[in-house]
């Protein structure tokens, strides 16, 4: 069993470093549609297009983050650590979603701007082109990084794949007003921004959610399952106080089973690796298991 242990640190280490690689092919794609948006739509003094810039920086921005702490995270346990640094991952989740809710404040300050004074945008064929462009490449950035996200079972890509899935439907809610301005509407540029600060608000809330279930030690496995599969060993009279927490991929158990008090040391040690055993098979995103060896109580033990 001591034998799988540096196979999983090594096969952790690797699925640290393609993590990595894909956020930063994400990264060029991010920044190259956030320039894109960012210059046309100043250009154009239109609210919705600058802010689906910002929103396609902010992207960028925690792509940059998400690199430095997945190097963090790929960092193995040590004294002060002996649980590893995986929880960097999830911190830099809660990142992004404070980066989002910046952004979110600053689109709700230029719709605002927007409307109340009255600045219409100039929409030209070019800048239409260049957000259709965008969108192309923010679905494609999307597939790309779920996928990886699901196969790598990493939180910080499935987080800013959501992330960037907010780009496309922002993208999707600009180009519509952009249509609207050029048919006669001006203030749908400022309308379709507030609609945007909206949208990004609840992705921010999602992301900080699942983040801070993660830092908060929210339980990983299903305790009564943990149990039962504990007392189909043979020679676990019964099992309480079921813990886990961590990451997806990375889940830590401790739990309490009662053994005969008959049994000698050596042989309750071999019911208590049976169980750990029994329990890494079941689950294989278990990286360690503590079980708490204690002799049968009887009923009026219980009751005292």
């Amino acid at each position: 069993m001591e034998a799988s242990v540096p196979h999983r640190v090594d096969a952790y280490a690797e699925r640290n470093r393609k993590v990595r690689q894909v956020l930063a092919a994400i990264l060029v794609a991010n920044w190259a549609v956030a320039s894109a948006k960012l210059v046309f739509g100043l250009l154009n003094q239109s609210a919705s297009v600058t802010a689906d810039g910002l929103h396609s920086f902010i992207d960028g921005s925690s792509n940059i983050l998400g690199l430095v702490a997945m190097t963090a995270a790929a960092r193995p346990a040590d004294e002060d650590h002996p649980y590893g640094h995986g929880k960097f991952e999830a911190i830099a989740s809660l990142g992004i979603g404070a980066m989002i809710g910046i952004g979110m404040l600053e689109l709700g300050r230029m719709a605002l701007d927007s409307l109340l004074h009255d600045k219409h945008a100039e929409v030209t064929p070019l800048m239409a082109a260049v957000m259709v462009f965008t969108l192309v490449v923010n679905l494609a950035v999307t597939r790309i990084e779920r996928h990886y996200g699901e196969k790598l079972k990493s939180n910080l890509l499935l987080a800013d794949a959501n992330h960037t899935l907010s780009d496309v439907f922002v993208t999707l809610a600009v180009l519509v007003s952009l249509a609207l301005v050029w048919l006669g509407f001006p203030r749908a540029d400022g309308l379709v921004a507030l609609l945007v600060m909206v949208f990004v608000a609840w992705v921010a809330y999602g992301i900080v959610r699942q983040a801070v279930g993660i830092l908060s030690d929210t339980a990983r496995l299903d305790a009564a399952t943990v149990g039962s599969l504990t007392l189909s060993v043979p020679g676990v009279l019964s099992c309480r106080d079921v813990r886990s927490r961590g990451m997806e991929d990375s889940v830590y158990v401790d739990l309490k089973i009662e053994v005969d008090p008959q049994l000698t040391t050596a042989q309750a040690h071999e019911v208590a690796d049976e169980v750990e055993q029994k329990l890494h098979a079941s689950f294989p995103q278990v990286v360690d298991v503590v079980v708490h060896v204690e002799p049968a109580r009887t009923p009026g033990e219980r009751r005292a």
